[in-house]
């Protein structure tokens, strides 16, 4: 007994003595305490309508406030005073159309932000009791939010940046780089002056062209940044947009990953690359792996708060324009600069 308490005495002085990742050990948003805010349909309504007119109703055609309501076809719907126009609570955002209860919507928007990998939908229809195809397009229009609110994302200070690739090759296909299933892709990290990760951009590309890398530089990079890359002849294009670049030498393999200014591009790298790996067992790289990347970044870039990644989310989703079926299958991975 007396060498027990010794033990349990020195492995406490141990744990005290170690430095705890105040992020990482964040407590978040229990599932207990999120049914207690949003266990109800009523609940999921009034938190959406605070989200989307956090100061009362607003006409989303003239802006006016003074409005009446009335039912319909089981729906409230809600009619401007000045011009007449009459909406719901769902329509003009992401959730209009939707037959699914708000409570299934609020569930798996816990589910996505909650996880710290990325959420499969045949994973999301077993928690929702859904069919495959509705988890699938619920999915799709929650990581098009995502996707839609890492956008704008621009980089400043110091930049790690390295290029990479994600997916396998096809049984018959091309093997290498050329593989039909291979998705080329730049992956971004901003850093503290002591080199702490902050925020990440991953972003797929049509190929490492000098044309396609300066269309990223001249949208991912705010002015004046530092940054550090491997040698990759497009790379140079950092240079030419005005951004001090160091070029790292290295012997490859491990020590490329490891080499001061690259290590945290390879860390949130490889994290991505398990979350999408081990989540999927196949996707469609050339048409959707923009929004598997963006599900992977918008949690990363939120990390610091997971309280109020929920509300965060749906504030975002409040103000996304509807994103009907056949727009999310037609989806390209590149944006309108890029395919110019």
């Amino acid at each position: 007994m007396r060498l027990w308490g010794e033990m349990v005495w020195a492995l406490a002085g141990w744990e005290r003595k170690m430095s705890i990742n105040r992020v990482q050990f964040q407590k978040g948003l229990s599932l207990h305490g999120f049914l207690e805010i949003y266990g109800s349909e009523r609940q999921c309504r009034d938190a959406l309508q605070r989200s989307r007119w956090p100061e009362g109703f607003r006409c989303p055609e003239c802006g006016d406030g003074a409005h009446s309501r009335f039912e319909r076809g089981g729906q409230q719907y809600f009619q401007c005073s000045r011009c007449r126009h009459q909406c719901t609570l769902l329509s003009g955002t992401l959730f209009e159309a939707t037959k699914l209860p708000l409570m299934k919507w609020f569930l798996a928007i816990y589910l996505l932000t909650a996880s710290k990998t990325n959420l499969a939908a045949l994973e999301l229809m077993r928690h929702l009791g859904v069919c495959y195809r509705t988890a699938w397009r619920l999915k799709q229009k929650l990581m098009q939010a995502m996707t839609e609110q890492e956008e704008t994302r621009k980089l400043s200070g110091l930049v790690q940046i390295d290029d990479a690739y994600l997916g396998g090759e096809r049984t018959g296909g091309k093997p290498g780089r050329g593989s039909e299933n291979k998705q080329a892709f730049v992956i971004a990290v901003q850093t503290s002056d002591d080199l702490r990760p902050l925020y990440a951009v991953a972003e797929p590309l049509p190929g490492f062209s000098s044309l396609a890398v300066r269309a990223w530089v001249d949208r991912r990079l705010a002015p004046g940044c530092e940054v550090y890359s491997d040698g990759l002849a497009a790379f140079r294009q950092f240079a030419e947009a005005g951004h001090a670049h160091t070029v790292l030498e290295t012997t490859g393999r491990r020590a490329a990953t490891e080499a001061s200014g690259a290590s945290w591009a390879n860390i949130v790298l490889a994290n991505i690359k398990r979350s999408i790996s081990g989540a999927y067992h196949s996707i469609r790289q050339a048409k959707y792996a923009r929004r598997y990347l963006a599900e992977a970044t918008y949690r990363a870039n939120r990390r610091f708060d997971l309280e109020v990644l929920v509300p965060e989310f749906l504030l975002a989703l409040a103000n996304t324009k509807p994103c009907a079926e056949t727009i999310l299958r037609k989806a390209s991975n590149y944006s309108a600069e890029v395919r110019r």
